[in-house]
């Protein structure tokens, strides 16, 4: 058992005190059997009217957030703890019709899937399905599991990690050509390179807990991480972190899923002024482990 604790922070500044539209945030991780909630508390500044939560319809918890106050900096501060359990992910325990690819998921589940398995960014050319069947072994058994394990470390292995703090992500056919791109960006084109395959996926935005942040190979700590879940029938959703070369759910927090990267946006919102008045932002966030030994 693992107790993480999250602490995360985002401060917006403008040259002149402004009003605020609602924002929208989502930082409360989902329980779940891997991760257990023991502790969350938020506070706004200025003080907000309103914090309303709401379930969204992926059932991700989403706070909306209602400051009437005018000011010249708009700060959140999120702590969260939670029990986390491990799962290294390595031993798939797939259904046998599903063990080799290709497979058909069942029709009670097909409908539900559908949305996720369809294509979602333009690849005139084929682009990221031709490099996803490159994974799939010609003319004898792939194995589904090694396929997505393949296709995970092939990104991690291949691809440059760089941060850039422009929201959005790049379509999946920049980041093949580019080979280089964040951890979003990373989560995105796996995604649509399982889809290409007839795979379910879907986004995932949370936390990465890094062991030391001093000289750490880990990518994506110090902000919010990216990655994504691959649905395999006997297995459901799977974690694949293509960043950093993770199966499985080990240092992951996960607080939304979506089908799309731009219905998970951790933090979103407005003001009323000027695009000038705006004066930039800052995020940080801190993810520890508490000693859980007598």
């Amino acid at each position: 058992m693992t107790i993480f604790s999250v602490r995360h922070s985002t401060v917006y500044r403008y040259v002149r005190p402004v009003a605020f539209g609602e924002h929208r945030l989502m930082f409360r991780p989902r329980d779940s059997f891997d991760q257990r909630l023991l502790e969350a508390t938020l506070v706004v500044e200025p003080t907000p009217k309103q914090i309303r939560w709401i379930h969204d319809v992926f059932g991700n918890c989403v706070a909306l957030i209602d400051v009437t106050a005018t000011a010249s900096e708009l700060r959140f501060q999120s702590h969260i703890r939670l029990d986390h359990t491990p799962d290294a992910g390595l031993d798939l325990q797939i259904d046998e019709k599903a063990l080799s690819y290709p497979f058909a998921y069942a029709n009670d589940e097909i409908a539900d899937l559908e949305h996720t398995i369809e294509r979602h960014y333009p690849d005139r050319d084929d682009e990221v399905g031709r490099w996803a069947r490159q994974f799939v072994r010609v003319g004898h058994p792939t194995e589904t599991g090694h396929l997505l394990m393949t296709l995970c470390y092939g990104i991690h292995e291949s691809f440059v990690y760089e941060r850039r703090a422009a929201r959005g992500t790049q379509s999946p056919v920049q980041t093949l050509q580019l080979r280089r791109g964040t951890c979003r960006d990373f989560a995105v084109l796996m995604m649509e390179a399982a889809r290409s395959l007839g795979l379910a996926a879907r986004f995932v935005t949370g936390y990465i807990y890094v062991p030391s942040r001093d000289g750490s190979i880990t990518r994506g700590g110090g902000s919010t991480h990216a990655w994504c879940q691959i649905y395999l029938p006997g297995a459901g959703w799977v974690e694949f972190d293509p960043t950093n070369g993770i199966v499985g759910n080990r240092d992951l927090i996960r607080v939304a899923v979506a089908r799309d990267p731009r219905q998970a946006i951790p933090l979103t919102g407005s003001y009323d002024g000027d695009a000038s008045y705006y004066d930039g932002m800052s995020v940080q966030v801190n993810v520890t482990t508490e000693d859980t030994m007598p």
